[in-house]
């Protein structure tokens, strides 16, 4: 009997403009796909050095002048619609990575299989629409893109829940993405959680006195929360990250409060990781779809003071792993972090909590989910 042929494969991403959760997940897939190329809307080449051995193929929005390439965002419809015209017909085998509109790619043909990992249905569209109406993160931008949203929105909405069906396995990446998945696409799917290099961090026996935030400084990851806290308590934060909130961020914050925001000095993975393999505990006040950073401050050896939401909950356990709090206020935040510093947390016991992410553990787990995949598909 002819031994079945390997499947040739594709990657198709949102953007690689910004590297961030989404981004390693793609780099996850092409270590387990390395054949595999990977298309994109955008590929920004100077912020994306992870990328450079990649076979990286992108869509007409590439052409665009490169001052415009920044705003890319404000250009939705654009952005599905150069999706949709990627020619992938050479693929029996299509993986998105997806958090806006990856999956608005065509099928050349019934027998191509697309499964889709999933960070969440878009939540410009669904989810957050209400939070990113009231401040779209666009600063200056702001009060011209905010009457234009009701108006785009619902059509955007219906693309996305079209592309949506034509997903024949979705993998979320947190039992609450699984659950935006059954809400707004009526569509099933299986959860594996994202990729973490674990591995990078040495947690310290002997603490210091300081807490760590990080991220990207937009409006849903409520920065102003933790700084808030802190400020209030004078406890000293080293708040890690830039982003459209980074002015009114300082402004809030007192003289416990320092920023770090250069990708490639202050702010770097070398001295991410130095801050939380010493920090006290790390606040995470979001409501993500996931939280690769709180996956990775526990492995750091630093407990989560985190929101009892979303993504989180699949991650820490409250009084075991960190403390939870179940509003986004200061109070509640200030609450939680007084309350873990009468606690113990041994770091050692942290980090290996942490383990159940790793990223190999992600690369087996989706390559058999693949191969399943494909060979549910042969035997129809």
């Amino acid at each position: 009997m002819n031994p079945r042929p390997t499947p040739k494969i594709a990657i198709v991403c949102d953007f690689l403009t910004v590297m961030g959760g989404a981004e390693n997940v793609v780099l996850a897939l092409h270590e387990a796909f390395p054949a595999a190329p990977v298309y994109t809307a955008l590929y920004n080449t100077d912020k994306m050095p992870q990328f450079h051995a990649v076979d990286v193929r992108t869509s007409g929005l590439q052409k665009i002048p490169r001052k415009l390439r920044s705003y890319y965002k404000l250009f939705p419809t654009l952005a599905s619609k150069a999706m949709a015209k990627l020619d992938l017909s050479e693929f029996d085998i299509i993986i998105t990575s997806s958090y806006l509109h990856a999956n608005h790619i065509t099928k050349s043909r019934p027998d191509q299989l697309i499964i889709s990992y999933c960070h969440t249905p878009a939540r410009y569209y669904w989810s957050h629409y209400d939070l990113y109406r009231q401040d779209p993160g666009y600063g200056k931008l702001n009060a011209l893109i905010r009457p234009l949203m009701p108006i785009m929105i619902p059509k955007q909405r219906r693309l996305d829940y079209e592309a949506a069906q034509k997903v024949d396995l979705f993998i979320a990446n947190s039992t609450e993405t699984q659950a935006r998945i059954q809400k707004y696409y009526d569509k099933p799917s299986v959860v594996l959680h994202p990729p973490v290099d674990i591995k990078r961090f040495s947690p310290a026996r002997t603490r210091s006195d300081h807490y760590v935030t990080l991220g990207r400084q937009l409006p849903n990851k409520r920065f102003d929360l933790a700084i808030e806290a802190c400020s209030m308590l004078g406890v000293p934060l080293k708040v890690f990250g830039n982003g459209p909130l980074h002015d009114k961020l300082v402004a809030k914050a007192g003289p416990t409060i320092e920023f770090y925001t250069d990708r490639f000095g202050d702010a770097s993975d070398s001295e991410v990781e130095k801050a939380l393999n010493t920090a006290k505990g790390f606040v995470f006040p979001s409501d993500e779809d996931f939280g690769i950073v709180a996956v990775e401050a526990l492995a750091a050896g630093a407990p989560v003071i985190g929101y009892s939401a979303a993504g989180t909950r699949d991650i820490v356990q409250d009084g075991v792993s960190g403390v939870m709090f179940d509003t986004q206020t200061t109070e509640e935040v200030a609450r939680a972090i007084q309350k873990a510093d009468k606690m113990t947390f041994l770091p050692g016991t942290l980090a290996r909590k942490a383990k159940r992410f790793e990223r190999q553990m992600f690369i087996d787990k989706i390559k058999r989910i693949v191969a399943q995949e494909h060979d549910k598909r042969l035997s129809q």
